[in-house]
């Protein structure tokens, strides 16, 4: 898709397609985040934050009053708005850990999606879901106030997204197709990683095997047909937990990922084997440099990598693309998932090229493979810019699924 603003930085146009994206579902309008991004100054960490913020600031101000005069619907889509908006403030700002304003507009984010929750009918329900000594931060989303046991989606996002985005990438999708929707933060992401310092792990069912013991305990949930849904990160994340949780009845990967550390590797030379010696040595100066090299000249690795520091919780940039080595399913893990399988791929993805086909080509399960395209608007990573599309074809096929008996 032609970049319509930031000719020259794909990564501030790929966020801003994310948030006009949200537009399907009630998380942006059109104007709202054109004259947004109009007003940015392309690259610029900083403006971003200001702009983002002072649009999210006024729509969220003009739900307020809204609220307090009475007017329900305004308020809440307003509401809807403003916390996407205050998470795209955010989005840029985590090299900088200690850095107040991520914080400040994170929190803004959750605060405005949970004063519109509860302006929903049936409410979008908080849940704290039990995670070894804590609890994960999520929503249960409900088709009425009945009770009634139904096909149920689990969602979590990926490297950068929260639970409240999940709200217009899929969750109110469900609810219109008549499913429980449970989604949720994990360790590394926001509510974890902002409020309790909990980062990423590679283990991930060890995540989701609590999250489901949780849906187990809700009348509104099938306990036969559960599906797990992961997003970016998440498409190799959800694999590997299905993998080992078997209570799954369907995993649905958007879009598909085979080996994290394929990308860490990459533009290093040498062997797969001596490149892991190498981002896991004690002391690599030579290599250190050339990843500040390409952080100085390329935008998605400048963010990609500064993020990643924040949520894998490391300290340098080699650390981080040592970290992703962890995350692979190769080893026989995929070999493993026995639930059907939807594995999604983007034919413009500038994150993950290809991996969605390895995932793919390793399973050994009940498995379908759906490209997206350019000519449908839904090429890039994750595909922004299609959401109904995507939803379409993504519950259609878990329809489909969950409508033919197990084997």
């Amino acid at each position: 898709m032609k970049q319509l603003l930031f000719p020259n930085n794909i990564q501030f146009w790929y966020e801003t397609l994310r948030s006009m994206s949200h537009i399907a579902y009630g998380g942006a309008d059109f104007g709202e985040v054109v004259s947004t991004g109009e007003r940015i100054v392309e690259g610029d960490y900083a403006s971003w934050y200001t702009e983002w913020l002072a649009t999210a600031d006024r729509v969220s101000g003009e739900a307020e009053k809204a609220l307090a005069a009475g007017h329900r619907v305004s308020a809440r889509d307003g509401f809807l708005r403003a916390s996407n908006y205050y998470r795209s403030a955010e989005f840029f700002l985590h090299g900088h850990p200690c850095d107040p304003r991520h914080d400040h507009a994170y929190d803004r984010s959750v605060a405005c999606f949970r004063a519109a929750a509860a302006l929903f009918t049936p409410i979008i329900e908080p849940v704290e879901i039990p995670y070894e000594d804590t609890t994960l931060p999520g929503y249960l989303y409900r088709v009425d106030d009945s009770g009634t046991p139904r096909p149920t989606l689990i969602m979590h996002n990926g490297f950068d997204g929260t639970a409240e985005e999940l709200h217009f990438f899929g969750a109110m999708a469900g609810v219109e197709r008549g499913y429980t929707v449970l989604v949720f933060d994990g360790p590394g992401m926001p509510g974890p990683r902002h409020h309790e310092g909990l980062v990423f792990r590679p283990d991930w069912e060890n995540v989701i095997t609590p999250v489901v013991d949780f849906a187990e305990t809700l009348p509104d949930v099938d306990d036969t047909r559960i599906a797990l849904l992961g997003i970016s990160m998440g498409g190799i994340l959800a694999p590997r937990a299905a993998a080992f949780e078997h209570r799954l009845a369907a995993l649905i990967a958007v879009d598909g990922l085979y080996d994290l550390g394929e990308t860490s590797v990459r533009n290093i030379p040498g062997t797969r084997e001596e490149t892991e010696r190498l981002l896991r040595a004690d002391s690599a100066p030579e290599l250190d440099a050339s990843l500040e090299q390409i952080m100085a000249k390329d935008p998605i690795a400048r963010w990609a990598i500064n993020h990643g520091m924040y949520v894998m919780g490391v300290d340098t940039p080699r650390a981080f693309n040592a970290s992703y080595l962890d995350y692979t399913l190769a080893g026989g893990i995929a070999e493993r998932i026995q639930c059907p399988t939807l594995v999604c791929d983007a034919e413009e993805d500038m994150f993950f090229k290809g991996q969605p086909e390895q995932l793919f080509d390793h399973l050994t399960c009940p498995k379908t493979l759906m490209v997206f395209t350019a000519e449908e608007g839904s090429g890039a990573h994750c595909h922004p810019g299609a959401m109904r599309l995507t939803q379409a074809r993504i519950y259609d096929w878990l329809d489909d699924t969950f409508a033919t008996p197990a084997a």
